[in-house]
């Protein structure tokens, strides 16, 4: 089990996505980026993360992108928890927990897509021993 959002975790998701199915009714040189924030996350792990989706892979980066299609912002404990399946998304939204910006249309299709073919891809993370860092 590898810590969410480390080294060792992008490196096995992009794994198992390098083995996905090209991805249903993409046209070839269309292109489209998810980016995921983490406000919160502790100095230590990346603020945020890509997704890089074309035609015929999708890979996932440690960072943002300028030119995101979609912007998600959650806290890191709620990344977590999506990245275990243990998160409900149509709650979070309700509460006011997830902020979307951009292109949701388009996104929902693609982490449809995702959550199908890849039921394994993260291979549920542990949790780190620091959750968010202490602002003093």
């Amino acid at each position: 089990m590898v810590d969410f959002l480390s080294d060792a975790w992008f490196e096995s998701l992009n794994d198992t996505l390098g083995k996905a199915k090209p991805i249903p009714g993409r046209k070839p040189e269309a292109v489209f980026r998810i980016v995921l924030e983490f406000a919160d996350a502790p100095k230590t792990v990346p603020h945020a993360l890509t997704f890089t989706i074309e035609a015929k892979r999708a890979v996932v980066t440690p960072g943002d992108h300028f030119f995101a299609d979609t912007l998600v912002r959650l806290s890191y404990a709620d990344g977590i928890a999506l990245f275990k399946g243990e998160f409900d998304s149509a709650t979070a939204l309700r509460e006011g927990r997830i902020k979307v910006r951009g292109d949701i249309n388009a996104m929902v299709p693609m982490l449809n897509w995702f959550q199908s073919s890849h039921p394994h891809a993260s291979e549920r993370p542990s949790e780190p021993d620091v959750i968010s860092e202490d602002p003093a």
